[in-house]
């Protein structure tokens, strides 16, 4: 009987410490280099420039002007989707962003009324 009590306690034991362990390893995800995925940020502003050969535009705030480049990048008016040929200056548009090395590459890019931004 007291065997059994044993061989019990140390079963449940090892169940705790084996879950406990897989929930440890559970972290953040990590990207192809090796880092963890960074956060996104938000800037808006007028567009200044965009060189669609290069796939960069600028965005200027009242306080200061930053670059961005674009890969698949998720750009709207709205619930509308636009394509990169709208991106023109003197648009007002929010870029949500994250930084990959010195880059700031655009993940989504909304333009519209306000109360579109505000659902961001």
């Amino acid at each position: 009987m007291k065997k059994a009590i044993l061989t019990a306690i140390i079963l449940a034991i090892s169940v705790i410490f084996v879950t406990g362990v897989m929930a440890a390893e559970q972290q953040a995800p990590v990207s192809a280099a090796g880092s963890t995925t960074s956060k996104l940020e938000r800037f808006s502003g007028k567009v200044e420039k965009v060189d669609e050969a290069k796939k960069d535009f600028f965005v200027k705030s009242e306080k200061e002007e930053m670059a961005f480049s674009w890969t698949d990048t998720k750009f709207t008016e709205g619930k509308k989707e636009l394509s990169f040929a709208d991106l023109k200056q003197g648009l007002q548009v929010t870029v949500r962003y994250k930084k990959e090395g010195d880059k700031l590459v655009a993940e989504k890019i909304y333009t519209g009324s306000p109360k579109a931004k505000e659902k961001m």
